[in-house]
């Protein structure tokens, strides 16, 4: 990793360049990500941000760069990370029920193939009851809507006790009540000096729910507080002609207060 990248950053991306089939999708990301802090990942469709996400946890092959999580790699501190996927990338049709779903995030400490004992199910019952979904514990997954789907999936990484979370679009299609409860939840993780970077899409919600912003379309377009880098000319640099949304956005920073349609 380069000299210019803090070992204490929960993670530092170094010339990440990621290609499928041949075709560039990132091209150069440089990246520290700061500590205690709820970081946006933001761009338009198909710039890059799940696979960001993915290549920095080896679920898809770097072409060049170099990843380190805390100041090492990914393996050496699996532990200390908790992931949170696109729901829509999950087959709900697998015979599991929500307490089944939240214990898998402590097979690191239980080990595999091993039984799951009483301790390790109160965890994940506690966790469970942190996103309100401790009554559901016995309900088959594919009987949960998609919002109680998406809790369940946050309540797995929670009782991982991680210091980074990586989210891929926990907002999408989720109702009110369960936006809300993500929020308080990241809210409470930050509080305990976590860190979260969230994939996320709702540009008029990135100042209230976030501290930082990443900016990105294939490369890395800006990144930092969201008082600085969530700016007009950034978004217009990252979402190119789609104006008339970025103009409702800028709007919106200079006045929060404004309700926009």
């Amino acid at each position: 990793m380069a000299a210019n990248h803090p070992p204490s950053s929960p993670l530092s991306i170094h010339d990440m360049t990621v290609a499928y089939q041949g075709r560039r999708v990132l091209w150069d990301i440089d990246y520290d990500a700061p500590a205690g802090k709820l970081v946006a990942i933001v761009g338009p469709n198909g710039a890059g941000k799940s696979t960001l996400i993915k290549a920095a946890l080896e679920l898809v092959p770097l072409t060049d760069g170099e990843v380190r999580f805390f100041g090492k790699s990914y393996r050496d501190q699996r532990s200390r990370i908790g992931y949170v996927p696109q729901r829509t990338s999950v087959d709900w049709d697998f015979p599991v029920n929500a307490l089944d779903v939240v214990a898998m995030g402590l097979y690191r400490k239980i080990g595999w193939f091993r039984p799951v004992t009483r301790t390790f199910r109160q965890q994940a019952l506690a966790a469970l009851e942190r996103v309100g979904l401790g009554e559901f514990a016995g309900r088959q997954i594919s009987e949960l809507s998609g919002g109680q789907q998406q809790r369940v999936f946050l309540a797995r990484a929670l009782v991982q006790s991680a210091d980074l979370y990586l989210m891929d679009e926990p907002f999408a299609g989720v109702d009110a009540a369960t936006e809300r409860a993500i929020v308080e939840l990241l809210r409470e993780l930050r509080s305990q000096g976590k860190t979260a970077l969230v994939v996320h899409h709702d540009l008029q919600t990135v100042a209230e729910y976030f501290d930082e912003v990443l900016l990105l379309n294939m490369r890395l377009v800006a990144s930092g507080p969201v008082d600085q880098a969530f700016t007009a000319e950034n978004l217009r640099e990252t979402y190119g002609g789609k104006l008339a949304l970025l103009d409702q956005v800028g709007n919106r920073m200079r006045n929060p207060n404004l309700t926009l349609p």
